[in-house]
Parts: C-alpha cells; sequence; structure tokens
C-alpha cells in the first residue's frame, strides 16, 4: 500500500503532466519582450567582419610556387607514406635518384614527402617542389 504522502504527491505530479502541455501550447498574450541589442564588431559597425572574403573570387587561380633554379625536380613518390616511401628525383644535371628522408643532393636535403610534393631545405632555405602537372592524353582516334 502506497502511503498517504505519496499518493497526494503522485496526484499532483499527474495534473501537472496533465495541465502544463496545455498551458503551455495555447497562445496567449506574451509579456513585451525588450529590443535585442547586438553588440558590433570590431572595425567598422555597418561593414560586416569579413568582408574582404566575399571580394575574392571563388576559384582563384594556382600560384605557381617559385623554386631556386638548382632545385630537385621531383618525378615521383614510391612507397607508403610515412614508413618507406622514397622521393624520385631529378637533378640539375639531369640524372635521377631516389632520396628517403635524411638524404641530401646537391647540397638538398629531403625533410618529409606528401602524396604530391617533396620538402627540401638547404642552410636557412626550404623548397616546396610539388610533382609536376601530368600530361594531357593523347586524344583516341
Amino acid at each position: 500500500m502506497i502511503p498517504q504522502p505519496q499518493r497526494i504527491a503522485l496526484a499532483l505530479a499527474g495534473i501537472a503532466a496533465a495541465v502544463l502541455p496545455v498551458l503551455l501550447l495555447t497562445p496567449g498574450k506574451s509579456a513585451p519582450s525588450a529590443p535585442v541589442r547586438r553588440a558590433s564588431p570590431l572595425g567598422s559597425p555597418t561593414e560586416p567582419p569579413l568582408a574582404h572574403v566575399f571580394d575574392r573570387p571563388l576559384f582563384a587561380a594556382p600560384v605557381e610556387p617559385v623554386l631556386p633554379p638548382d632545385a630537385p625536380v621531383l618525378t615521383g613518390v614510391v612507397g607508403r607514406l610515412g614508413s618507406d616511401a622514397v622521393a624520385l628525383v631529378r637533378t640539375a644535371q639531369g640524372t635521377s635518384r631516389t632520396l628517403a628522408i635524411g638524404d641530401s643532393i646537391d647540397g638538398w636535403r629531403l625533410e618529409s614527402l606528401s602524396i604530391d610534393a617533396a620538402l627540401f631545405s638547404r642552410g636557412g632555405q626550404r623548397a616546396r617542389v610539388p610533382m609536376p602537372a601530368a600530361e594531357p592524353a593523347p586524344p583516341a582516334q
């Protein structure tokens, strides 16, 4: 048997569960709301933040990196990145070699490899050498 105070609490909870949704969902007169005041951005109050972003074209032409003339030319990356990948490079003399990370060629040291580029350093100079673009295939006849 449920004691008297618990029965009263259950009855009040049941009444509240039945009445509150009806009260909350009925349209009524709401209290007037205060106008919302928004803080202005740090720049000018009329210019939206990042307005300069909208002035740029969405698809800009790619920027070609300026490489030193004696930097190695990356011709390929072979192996698994992060474990046993090596770079296939062509030297300024036209010879080809494979380089593991840490190897040097013509004074340039291979620092890291990615799927489409290699990072070389020499002294305080760094050069990110991208993989050359593929030549378009000839049309089929």
